[in-house]
């Protein structure tokens, strides 16, 4: 190589981030979620008509509080939902289509995790049920190309005189997280 040939590669080197590790040595994610949060993976069964995907069962002893209340949601392309926080229940989401960003905040003292900004991806290719602990700010925000269907089975009926729900504008400096300029939602 050339003088400057090398010295393009030292210099691209020296300013370059190396990836940081995202599994183990047995191939599961390497993450901090938020104190509180679980995350089960489920199976998708196919045969010749079709496929089955089990979202929740009781018998799975994967969340204490019983199912309520189930509602379903869509977040279009590049569009973010967010930030929310609920005080008295928490959310548990099943992605059944799509691709989305799960970014957590939590913000609760007594945590090991207080302080921390969390990210999951939920996808349909790896299906799973996930639950954002209370007091946990959250936005969701849609990384693919088609709407993205979520089910969600939260902890408590909804009250709809006085909903259980509290929000940020997306550009918050209260939330150490950035969308990026392009960001849409609310």
């Amino acid at each position: 190589m050339t003088k400057i040939q090398d010295n393009l590669l030292e210099k691209t080197i020296a300013a370059a981030q190396a990836d940081q590790r995202t599994v183990s040595d047995q191939g599961e994610p390497v993450r901090t979620l938020p104190d509180g949060m679980t995350q089960r993976m489920s199976r998708k069964h196919i045969d010749d008509r079709g496929s089955i995907i089990e979202m929740f069962d009781k018998r799975w002893d994967w969340h204490p509080d019983p199912v309520e209340f189930v509602y379903r949601f869509t977040i279009r392309p590049g569009v973010v939902k967010g930030w929310g926080l609920h005080q008295h229940h928490e959310d548990r989401y099943f992605l059944l289509q799509g691709e989305m960003e799960l970014i957590l905040y939590d913000v609760r003292p007594e945590s090991s995790t207080y302080g921390q900004v969390s990210k999951i991806v939920l996808s349909e290719d790896q299906p799973s049920i996930v639950n954002v602990p209370r007091n946990v700010w959250h936005a969701d925000h849609n990384i693919g190309d088609k709407d993205v269907l979520v089910v969600n089975f939260p902890t408590i009926l909804y009250n709809h005189g006085a909903p259980d729900k509290l929000r940020l504008p997306l550009d918050t400096p209260l939330i150490p997280y950035d969308f990026g300029p392009d960001a849409k939602g609310w």
